[in-house]
């Protein structure tokens, strides 16, 4: 079974902060247990109260860059996989209750993870020439594999995300793109508390 531990930037989510973090709490793993990491640029007022509702774990880095301050978390995590947010729109809690059995194989280096499933002619650029139409909300990288790929650009600010996609891209990655309607998760669906796990490792697999 893997461990898995969440990433979230408070420059890259903005005001949305808050709903990244209580959809991930309330994705179906025990609530207060699956390890969460904000990191930030700045010391933000809204911090201290967002650790303690959420029980997330803050890394204030005023000198870092947005690709420094994600390396460095994770390799704080030392989780097998990290889950980073790419951008401002979180997802639905269900997404991720469905989406943890896909981590339990040895056949993927990486998942893209978004709410619609992208159009053909987006995955073909993606693919073969690196392009990206838009940035996934979160990519789900295995910590190994991460580590292979150098991380993200140390220099970069928000470059740092298309830059990290396009080495992914680019390298051999044994790379999946999964949505929530690929998964039968309906467009625009709430999001709500499934069931609770024990342990911050994932879920078995369902049959």
């Amino acid at each position: 079974m893997s461990t898995v531990c969440f990433i979230v930037d408070a420059t890259v989510t903005g005001a949305l902060l808050p709903r990244h973090l209580r959809s991930i709490r309330e994705s179906g793993l025990a609530e207060h247990v699956v390890p969460i990491i904000v990191t930030c640029n700045q010391v933000d007022e809204r911090l201290s109260s967002i650790e303690q509702r959420y029980h997330v774990h803050c890394l204030i880095t005023p000198s870092q860059t947005l690709g420094a301050r994600i390396n460095r978390a994770a390799y704080v995590s030392q989780a097998e996989w990290v889950m980073i947010a790419l951008d401002k729109q979180p997802l639905a809690a269900q997404l991720w209750y469905l989406l943890y059995p896909q981590l339990h194989t040895l056949a993927l280096d990486a998942l893209l993870i978004s709410a619609t499933t992208p159009r053909l002619s987006e995955r073909l650029l993606q693919r073969f020439f690196g392009a990206s139409t838009a940035v996934p909300p979160y990519v789900a990288i295995r910590r190994t594999w991460f580590e292979r790929l150098g991380g993200f650009d140390p220099e970069l600010e928000a470059p740092a995300l298309q830059d990290f996609l396009q080495r992914l891209y680019a390298c051999p990655t044994r790379l999946k793109t999964i949505s929530g309607e690929a998964l039968g998760l309906a467009r625009g669906s709430p999001t709500r508390r499934g069931t609770h796990y024990p342990s911050s490792r994932l879920p078995p697999p369902s049959s």
